[in-house]
């Protein structure tokens, strides 16, 4: 039996961020140790104390090949610079249906049922995927080992 879903609608704010962009067959690492030490190196701390980091695929996985993207954006404040690999992207505001979970071996099915709820919603619709963002993912405890005991807050964009 499937446990329903407690959905709240955000706003999040134009934001700076700076970009990482991880690719291979686990790309989420890769992007997740780029952004650890940008934030290092900048003096931020990420976490439940710290800022919350927001990711997602670029590009989508596709048929035929295990090798996708995950990008994280890390806000920061505007004005900041970053070198290569880094980039610093302005990113609009956008309205969001959000779940929050435990464990990695659910997210696939979260998502679902999060895309399922807002289909079947009168508050709100869903935005076409077409633009960066439209589908983000925070881990809000990265310090957790287990990932079977990670905490995400998803983020599906709609139009209320």
């Amino acid at each position: 039996m499937t446990e329903a879903l407690e959905v709240r609608y955000v706003d999040l704010p134009e934001m700076t961020v700076a970009s990482a962009l991880g690719f291979g067959k686990e790309p989420e690492g890769q992007a997740w140790e780029m952004i650890n030490a940008y934030a290092s190196d900048q003096g931020l701390q990420i976490g439940p104390d710290g800022i919350q980091t927001y990711g997602f695929n670029n590009p989508n996985p596709s048929a035929g090949s295990e090798n996708y993207g995950y990008e994280i954006w890390l806000p920061v404040t505007q004005g900041t610079t970053a070198n290569e690999p880094f980039k610093i992207k302005q990113v609009p505001s956008q309205s969001y249906a959000v779940t929050r979970f435990t464990g990695i071996s659910r997210i696939g099915a979260v998502w679902k049922q999060l895309v399922a709820h807002v289909e079947d919603s009168q508050d709100a619709r869903l935005v076409p995927c077409e633009t960066a963002g439209s589908w983000l993912e925070s881990l809000l405890n990265p310090s957790e080992q287990d990932p079977e005991k990670w905490v995400f807050d998803i983020f599906l964009a709609v139009e209320k």
